[in-house]
Formats: structure tokens, C-alpha cells, sequence
């Protein structure tokens, strides 16, 4: 039986689970870019979650899926500007974005992904 190993914790979630070869990210929203553009919240979004797949031994070119929710579709290019700069040309993920209310006010962007560990 593989183990499972949780990144972050906590008494509602963790931020992340390691299990079989791979990690399972929660939805990560920009805690210190709340309330600032779309671009600025995607930028610590994806700093975030190069932080924690670091933790899990692995890196942007091992995501598999990229899941993102943005409360209005019509600032999906600021979105992918931050995307587009950050990811590894040929080793993008398979991904899906879609409108949606998130959780609490002044976020705009969330993002969710499952990457291989290496």
C-alpha cells in the first residue's frame, strides 16, 4: 500500500496530498494579492504552487492537470498572461477554465492541480 503523505495540513484541508506518484493540490487563491488585478492574483497563485511542489520534490513541467476558476471569464487573458509567462513551453498541462463564484470576496482567480512526483 502506497503511502499518503499531506502537504499543509489542517483541521478543514490540506494544501496538498502526495500519494502513488503524485501530488493533489486544494484550490489555491492569492491570499496576499486579494482585492488586486487578475494578473497580480495569478502571479502569487503560481508562486504558491511552485512552492509547494518543491516541498513535494517536483516542478511546473511535471503538471498533468490544471484546473481554474476565474469570477469573470472576460479577464481570462490577464489570467494567461501570468500563465503563459510562468509555464514551460512544451511541457504545458492539459487544462480547463471556467466562471464561477469562489468562496469569499476580492478573489478572482483560483486555481487547482494534480502534477506527477519525481
Amino acid at each position: 500500500m502506497s503511502k499518503i503523505e499531506r502537504i499543509g495540513a489542517g483541521s478543514r484541508m490540506s494544501e496538498a496530498v502526495i500519494y502513488d506518484g503524485k501530488i493533489y493540490m486544494a484550490g489555491i487563491v492569492a491570499d496576499k494579492a486579494v482585492g488586486k488585478s487578475v494578473f497580480e492574483q495569478t502571479k502569487e497563485i503560481l508562486e504558491q504552487i511552485d512552492e509547494l511542489l518543491a516541498q513535494a520534490g517536483s516542478d511546473k513541467t511535471r503538471i498533468l492537470k490544471a484546473n481554474i476558476w476565474l469570477t469573470d471569464i472576460n479577464k481570462f487573458a490577464d489570467m494567461n498572461k501570468a500563465w503563459d509567462a510562468w509555464v514551460t513551453a512544451g511541457q504545458t498541462p492539459a487544462r480547463a477554465t471556467v466562471e464561477s463564484k469562489l468562496a469569499a470576496a476580492g478573489y478572482d482567480v483560483e486555481i487547482m492541480i494534480e502534477a506527477a512526483v519525481s
